[in-house]
């Protein structure tokens, strides 16, 4: 009997209290009504800042693909003419020197007194042209065939003219100073004044040439037999090295044990 009543006061006193004035039940239907609108409005405006935030993504990517697009568009026509004035324009400060060559068919061409410093003919196809008054200066003819080319007057200094074919080539009055010219073939070359001095040539090939040469050269005053060493000298024109204290042998100082050799008058030089 205790326990229900007890139950009923219980059950009195909490329906009291939910009827009662302070708790009213519409008071907090509409704050449960305003506390789901505060959530559905938070997560509306985070629905419109994050649609906002997008569509200005957007715009921005969308203007920087289209300057891209202007940009390179508008770009085409300088880099075309940047080519255009590199190709006409070569070499190393527009000097018209190191030129490309390599492979290159040239056979019958016209570049006489132009400028081919350092330029590159390696395997290229002169035959028959002219290169005469031209200037070769450091460049590259390895493997060049130039049967019958013209090189008269020429500047060939300094130049890697190995394997070449120079079969009948005009050489007359050309420089070939300290080029290299080891397992080329200049079988009936004209060489008349032609300066080899200090050049690289094969034995045989010199043997060769040394039985038809002559003339000196105008330019530097130079015999070609002697540029080429004929008639058994051992000296070339210019001396190799040019400085007789570099090829001359060391002079001997010193004994066999070691201390200053009383014969050479120098150990007492102060």
């Amino acid at each position: 009997m205790k326990s229900l009543d007890v139950s009923r006061s219980s059950s009195s006193v909490s329906r009291s209290l939910y009827h009662s004035p302070r708790y009213p039940l519409r008071r907090l239907q509409l704050n449960c009504r305003s506390n789901r609108e505060i959530k559905d409005s938070s997560n509306h405006r985070e629905d419109c800042c994050s649609g906002g935030e997008s569509k200005t993504w957007k715009g921005i990517l969308s203007a920087a693909l289209a300057a891209a697009v202007i940009v390179s568009s508008s770009g085409v026509p300088a880099m075309a003419e940047l080519n255009k004035f590199e190709a006409d324009t070569r070499g190393e400060f527009g000097i018209g020197s190191a030129a490309q060559f390599g492979s290159a068919d040239l056979s019958k061409t016209v570049h006489s007194n132009e400028n081919f410093r350092r330029a590159n003919f390696t395997s290229a196809d002169m035959r028959e042209s002219d290169f005469s008054g031209s200037t070769f200066n450091g460049a590259y003819l390895e493997k060049a065939v130039a049967y019958k080319a013209n090189f008269s007057g020429a500047d060939l200094s300094d130049t890697l003219m190995d394997r070449m074919v120079l079969n009948e080539a005009n050489l007359t009055n050309a420089i070939l100073v300290r080029s290299v010219l080891t397992r080329s073939d200049l079988g009936g070359a004209k060489i008349e004044g032609a300066d080899f001095s200090d050049a690289v040539i094969d034995l045989l090939q010199k043997q060769a040439l040394c039985k038809y040469a002559n003339g000196t050269n105008p330019l530097t005053g130079v015999s070609t037999r002697k540029s080429l060493g004929c008639g058994n000298s051992r000296r070339n024109a210019y001396g190799s090295p040019s400085s007789p204290l570099l090829s001359a042998p060391p002079q001997r100082l010193l004994g066999r044990d070691g201390f200053c050799d009383e014969k050479t008058g120098l150990c007492d030089a102060s």
